[in-house]
């Protein structure tokens, strides 16, 4: 599928389409929530491992978890935008085809990546997952996405320019992900647990 610009770009999404997004750590494939089923076909991503609602803020999520609020609000307020990922319990919000094997709980983040929060605002938040073949290595640029999964949407360069307020012109410097996990933290026993420790420390 070619670039495309915003509108096109978002109204696919809302229509149920697959779009490359990328993030502050890894390129990535997303979905709206009730759609999550297509992400783990065309990746051929096993049914027991969960996919991360994103969002373009907290508040934006805070309807898809069921957590104390000051606790919530502490740790999002100090760690978000960032490459932290927090597994939470989930709201009834939540699609169960986003995590079938864990219906209790949902991975959320809000990423440090200025075109994914805008288009998060856009669409809403959305299932996302690594853009690359479950099992094989992360993609580290658009090429690579479309290569593997040439039937996604990407952004054209009119788009990106938008979305990083940068006049037309000017060349593009969209930040590059960073290709490092995000640290991934599990709200157990009235506590954060760390799960897979990336960038991030609690």
């Amino acid at each position: 599928m070619p670039c495309v610009c915003l509108n096109t770009y978002v109204k696919a999404v809302g229509a149920g389409a697959v779009a490359a997004l990328p993030t502050d750590t890894v390129w990535g494939l997303a979905a709206a929530p009730a759609h999550s089923s297509r992400l783990y076909a065309l990746k051929q991503r096993s049914l027991d491992k969960s996919l991360i609602l994103m969002g373009a803020n907290a508040a934006a999520l805070w309807s898809y978890v069921m957590v104390d609020a000051a606790q919530w609000q502490t740790i999002t307020d100090s760690h978000w935008p960032g490459q932290l990922t927090l597994v939470v319990p989930a709201s009834p919000q939540v699609p169960l085809a986003m995590h079938p094997h864990t219906p209790d709980t949902i991975g959320v983040r809000v990423p440090a990546h200025p075109v994914a929060r805008q288009v998060l605002a856009l669409t809403g938040p959305l299932a996302t997952t690594s853009a690359n073949l479950s099992g094989q290595a992360t993609l580290t640029s658009i090429e690579q996405v479309f290569e593997q999964f040439p039937n996604v949407y990407g952004l054209d360069n009119s788009a990106i320019r938008a979305l990083l307020g940068q006049a037309t012109g000017h060349k593009i410097r969209m930040p590059v992900p960073s290709g490092l996990p995000s640290t991934v933290a599990r709200w157990q026993s009235n506590n954060w647990e760390v799960l897979r420790q990336g960038t991030v420390y609690l």
